[in-house]
């Protein structure tokens, strides 16, 4: 079983249905949806995986889109990491990968602002970038994410 196998088959049992790759409506694709499911669970590579699909398959502009929201969801893996294990040698270390992501999604998803695919797309740089300032203002020494505080996303 390939990749992308793999996460239709994530997707699938996330959403208890037949995944259909192939819809095309961003905001109702299976891949889309799956995206904020796994957010919100915190779940943040799985995130960043369903999401990946959608981005290799698109053409339009929505790419750099959907390469925000992988960003976006890198970011938090980092802080994440880092959390969970705040002295290993590797996860330490996260915190200055992390402002970079959180500064390349803000950047590729702010030109689709203020709304894009029912996700409030000010409101999402608005925190992306209020979580990269929270690390350099400590001088990347003070992780702003914790599994109470973890941000969640709403489609409207």
């Amino acid at each position: 079983m390939n990749k992308g196998e793999r996460i239709s088959q994530l997707v699938a049992e996330l959403t208890g249905d037949e995944v259909d790759p192939d819809q095309t409506e961003v905001a109702n694709h299976p891949f889309y949806r799956a995206f904020f499911h796994c957010w919100n669970e915190q779940r943040y590579y799985e995130a960043h995986d369903v999401i990946e699909q959608l981005w290799l398959k698109t053409k339009s502009r929505d790419a750099d889109y959907f390469k925000g929201l992988i960003q976006a969801a890198g970011a938090f893996v980092h802080l994440q990491k880092q959390f969970e294990h705040p002295s290993h040698a590797k996860h330490s270390r996260r915190l200055p990968p992390a402002v970079r992501l959180f500064r390349l999604a803000e950047s590729n998803l702010s030109r689709f602002a203020p709304r894009h695919h029912g996700l409030d797309v000010t409101a999402f740089c608005e925190l992306l970038r209020e979580s990269a300032d929270q690390i350099v203002a400590s001088d990347y020494k003070t992780n702003p994410w914790s599994p109470e505080t973890a941000p969640k996303l709403e489609l409207g």
